[in-house]
């Protein structure tokens, strides 16, 4: 058995919960850990019983899930068109990257008035931009 030590963060993120909910676990009983100073850490022993059967998850690398949506705007004048393409980028370039990066293309055709917005990334990422087109496109009616 590993005597790797986790954070409470890290498991927490390891397995999908709130940091309240793992400290509940340790306060509990229910997750053995080590206290150090004023922090909780779990091994890897502790972390493999507390799983049981799922502990093989353990070593597999967590999984990803990525959307890449094209959404077609009609009927948007070209200087809207760069203050939303402006918008989009400013927006996929200045979040944290929980889910991996968020990738914006924007395309204009002028001669359709038609703005097309390419987004690849992670799903919670991708519906919050997604979102934000709903919102503009919403507003400029």
């Amino acid at each position: 058995m590993s005597h790797d030590l986790y954070s409470v963060e890290q498991v927490a993120e390891r397995l999908g919960l709130h940091v309240r909910t793992v400290r509940a676990y340790v306060r509990e009983g229910r997750l053995k850990a080590l206290k150090i100073g004023k922090q909780y850490r779990i091994t890897r022993g502790d972390l493999e019983a507390f799983l049981g059967p799922a502990a093989g998850a353990l070593d597999e690398p967590p999984r990803r899930t990525e959307v890449s949506s094209i959404v077609e705007v009609e009927r948007v004048d070209r200087d809207a068109a760069i203050r939303i393409a402006n918008l989009l980028l400013a927006t996929a370039n200045g979040r944290p990257r929980d889910d991996g990066p968020l990738r914006v293309e924007t395309i204009y055709d002028e001669a359709r008035e038609r703005l097309k917005v390419i987004v690849v990334g992670g799903l919670g990422a991708s519906a919050d931009l997604l979102k934000l087109i709903e919102v503009w496109t919403e507003r400029g009616r």
